[in-house]
């Protein structure tokens, strides 16, 4: 069995979908498990209606529309979507009573989107000569925890999501992104949680192989809007694919490959418009090239935290309890450092003073507190560099000869990456120069 999971963009018209249907259909053999996310923009139409439900105005057209036109050009019943439309229109006019948007039902509201796409991808499958049944992921057992927007699976779901899906005759069409917790509310697995999903049903099936359609070539050296040099890059092993999902990739969701990796399950990166391509394999054990690593990744918009103390204070016990303070107020921290006076961190996002202000306020009694923002992580990852005398230098050396400051620089104890801090301004020309070095390598 094998795992076919389509993105959002994949599934955003009538012939993208009827392209998905096409590549379910030559996989047949190998007895495919679709899961797939809601169409194009649907989540973020969603999620703005919930919003303006709660400023008491239901208007659920612009998602109607989609479905309607989606339906319509496939010549697939509209009534396949209705009911669950109708749901909807219902738990917005619950909002809108109320004047209450909680992540639960927020939840909800999003999981309509995915729950409306299972149905008609299916339908369209059925038209195009392939036997499919839509599924939700937890009537298949998918559970999960109850942090809402962040759901994480529960351990030992694998035996009943195995049971519901591999004794189906019909191919399972399975709702990404989506759980239960186990008072039966609707949980959602975080924003891009439907490769999270697939990774998941492929483990508890015993896939042999997890496949990520989405509408780019694979996993590449760097980013091709920003270089256009860039290229695919054919075999990644699991360490390397997290490693640049946590620095910024964007075609892997972060957590795709922990099941995965459990299962120690192969997961290929293909494109939807252009399946001949090899796209990326990531596999258990590394593959190492000629160059000096495989890709350069970046994350932008992320905040410079500077905690300065007494120097009488242990910095190890300032940073032990800085991390703390923000992990409690859900600021994330990327990078840390800390010197005899200074503790440094590196947020993973942007975070406005909103956010920030309560942690700010509870670190400055431990010294004072500076915040800059308008940064980002450039991040150089490869298995090549491990043992490899040298490459920090590099990298900081083609930086330098690039005129980028690198304001602050982390590498791991398994030599797998470096990263270093820069202003926004820098990442075009930083990312250019170490990408001619890698390549040129």
């Amino acid at each position: 069995m094998i795992v076919m999971k389509f993105g959002g963009s994949s599934l955003a018209s009538a012939d993208k979908v009827r392209r998905c249907v096409g590549l379910v259909r030559r996989e047949l053999a190998r007895r495919p498990v679709v899961v797939v996310s809601a169409h194009g923009r649907t989540t973020n139409l969603l999620i703005e209606a919930a919003r303006r439900a709660l400023d008491g105005k239901v208007d659920l057209s612009a998602v109607e529309r989609i479905h309607a036109d989606l339906c319509r050009d496939l010549g697939v019943d509209f009534k396949v979507a209705e009911p669950l439309l109708a749901q909807l229109s219902a738990v917005l006019h619950g909002v809108s009573l109320l004047k209450e948007l909680t992540p639960r039902t927020l939840d909800q509201v999003m999981s309509f989107g995915e729950r409306m796409s299972t149905r008609i991808v299916a339908s369209a499958m059925e038209a195009g000569g392939v036997a499919a049944a839509a599924v939700n992921a937890y009537d298949a057992g998918l559970l999960t925890d109850s942090n809402h927007g962040h759901a994480a699976p529960l351990p030992g779901i694998d035996d009943a999501i195995g049971r519901a899906l591999c004794g189906m005759a019909l191919v399972p069409v399975v709702t990404g992104f989506l759980g239960k917790d186990k008072k039966g509310d609707i949980t959602t697995l975080g924003r891009s949680g439907s490769d999270f999903s697939a990774s998941i049903v492929g483990a508890a099936i015993g896939a042999e192989e997890i496949q990520i359609w989405t509408d780019v070539n694979g996993v590449m050296t760097a980013d091709p809007s920003v270089d256009p040099q860039a290229r695919n890059l054919p075999v990644l092993s699991f360490t390397e694919a997290s490693e640049l999902a946590y620095y910024g990739a964007e075609v892997l969701h972060p957590n795709t490959l922990v099941p995965a990796i459990r299962k120690k399950i192969p997961v290929r990166v293909l494109n939807t418009l252009r399946p001949e391509d090899e796209g990326t394999v990531i596999l258990a054990e590394p593959a190492l090239g000629n160059r000096i690593a495989k890709s350069v990744v970046y994350k932008e918009d992320v905040c410079l935290i500077n905690v300065t103390t007494e120097r009488l204070m242990s910095a190890a016990k300032v940073l032990a309890a800085a991390i703390g303070i923000l992990d409690a107020r859900g600021v994330g921290v990327h990078l840390a450092a800390t010197s005899e006076a200074t503790v440094s961190m590196v947020t993973d996002r942007a975070y406005g003073d909103e956010e920030l202000g309560p942690a700010l306020e509870e670190l400055g009694r431990h010294g004072a507190v500076a915040v800059e923002r308008d940064l980002a992580i450039l991040c150089v990852v490869g298995e090549e560099m491990r043992g490899r005398a040298g490459a920090a230098g590099k990298i900081l050396t083609v930086l330098g000869e690039t005129g980028v400051n690198a304001r602050m620089i982390s590498q791991s104890a398994s030599e797998l990456n470096v990263a270093v801090l820069v202003d926004n301004a820098a990442i075009e020309p930083a990312v250019k120069a170490l990408h001619r070095m890698l390549l040129g390598s």
